[in-house]
């Protein structure tokens, strides 16, 4: 038998519908049972069976399904259909729409006590959250999905487990982030769970907190393995997703015509698809790419597109991870004052809670345009600023470069003791990239 309700509850509600359209017992059983079936029935001290059900719900005119679990007809059929348009919705860069959607869809959901199309819908709302840069509601969402999903197969339950991991990993925890996806993994590999969806995306989700940590090593290891998973995955979003983190990789050994590549092939797929905020990261990402190989102008061009594609869509926290980027490049490009301006305004976007990693950024950068300026005192509070945040987020390569900027600012000044502290900090964290704040890496799939 499918899922049905209690007998008790069946026989209530066979009583009100057959009392509804004013049958009696006996017609209501006739020709196949007898009244004192439909009686026993009703009393709820009988389970029926499913043929029995069927000749029910014929004589009273209503679906099976609906006697069986009193949900409407089609109910599930109807919801999936809107859960794929709520996903369209959220893919073509509507989040706020997408988000409408979803609470309609999980309040039903949660009327009618379907737990699958629950946990899709709570994690469509995280989705959504992520997008615009709400990052607590993004991780009440992914946790409450791994509640609904708790008794199901660990494959299944990976995509929640990965929006929590990235919600930690946006609110600057990228060592829990990293702990969450690693133990995932391992728990996958270990246990013979090799699914190729669930592990590309693992994969592609940390390679972003590989790299701010300094573990370049993990992170190259894990762009591999998504590569070599990738053509078993069938969902081209998640192809394109896997692209454009394996462009971070190739971009820190230095293969700047790879990862403008595998990002081309990114934004290719993100065009056939409509997902505009995967699509502006690309942009993102390409402008990055060029900015490193010295092509400041064309780097200006994508990481406005980038912008402007974000801002369009209200996406606030990556548009403020892109603002600082692009500051960056205006910097390098002689145009110190509108990149400060820009730093400035995205700071209020970005916290401790929200972006550290990005915000720690912004004061490095408005530390060295205050250098630039010989405001040694300005310099050294906002490198100080970047200092706190990096350390709370546990990003062991950016905070390297930064007790070495410090270090120098200190030094110039004749403070020679704070930066002689400023470069042992550093070097601390130079040693062994990867090593000093992460265990051993998980176990390896069978590719």
């Amino acid at each position: 038998m499918g899922e049905r309700d209690e007998p008790e509850v069946i026989g209530r509600r066979v009583q009100r519908l057959r009392s509804a359209r004013g049958l009696t017992q006996r017609q209501l059983a006739e020709p196949t049972y007898t009244p004192a079936y439909i009686s026993t029935l009703e009393a709820g001290r009988v389970r029926p069976s499913d043929a029995a059900l069927r000749h029910i719900a014929e004589r009273l005119g209503v679906a099976f399904e609906e006697l069986a679990t009193g949900r409407p007809a089609r109910l599930v059929t109807d919801l999936r259909l809107r859960l794929t348009e709520a996903q369209r919705t959220l893919a073509t860069g509507e989040a706020e729409h997408a988000r409408e959607q979803y609470a309609a869809l999980l309040a039903e959901a949660e009327g009618y006590g379907l737990d699958e199309v629950l946990a899709t819908a709570l994690l469509g709302l995280g989705e959504c959250a992520l997008d615009t840069g709400d990052i607590s509601d993004a991780r009440r969402c992914f946790e409450r999905a791994e509640e609904a999903l708790a008794g199901l197969p660990l494959p299944v339950r990976v995509p929640a487990l990965r929006g929590r991991a990235v919600s930690h990993y946006l609110a600057g925890e990228l060592r829990y982030a990293v702990y969450l996806l690693e133990s995932t993994l391992d728990e996958l590999n270990r246990g013979g769970l090799h699914d190729p969806d669930a592990l590309l995306l693992l994969y592609a989700s940390v390679i972003g907190p590989y790299m701010d940590m300094g573990a370049h090593a993990r992170a190259a290891q894990a762009a591999e393995f998504a590569l070599a998973l990738a053509p078993r995955v069938d969902d081209p979003a998640l192809v394109a997703r896997m692209h454009r983190s394996v462009a971070r990789t190739l971009l820190a050994e230095g293969r700047l015509t790879e990862a403008d590549a595998s990002l081309a092939k990114a934004a290719e797929l993100y065009r056939q698809l409509q997902i505009r905020t995967e699509l502006a990261n690309c942009h993102w990402m390409r402008g990055y790419v060029y900015a490193q190989g010295g092509r400041l102008e064309r780097a200006e061009q994508e990481l406005r597109e980038a912008l402007t594609m974000l801002t369009a869509k209200r996406a606030g926290l990556y548009s403020s991870q892109v603002a600082v980027e692009l500051a960056d490049v205006l910097h390098r490009r002689d145009r110190s004052e509108e990149a400060s301006a820009l730093l400035h305004d995205v700071l209020g976007d970005l916290s401790s809670e929200r972006g550290a990693v990005h915000a720690a950024a912004a004061h490095r950068l408005l530390g060295i345009i205050a250098e630039d300026g010989r405001d040694s005192e300005a310099a050294e509070e906002h490198y100080v600023r970047a200092l706190s945040l990096l350390e709370r987020a546990g990003a062991a390569g950016d905070l390297a470069d930064l007790c070495r900027l410090l270090g120098d600012l200190l030094r110039r000044s004749g403070r020679v003791e704070a930066a002689l502290d400023a470069y042992r900090t550093g070097l601390g964290h130079r040693t062994a990239p990867g090593t000093t704040t992460l265990g051993p890496a998980p176990a390896q799939p069978p590719l």
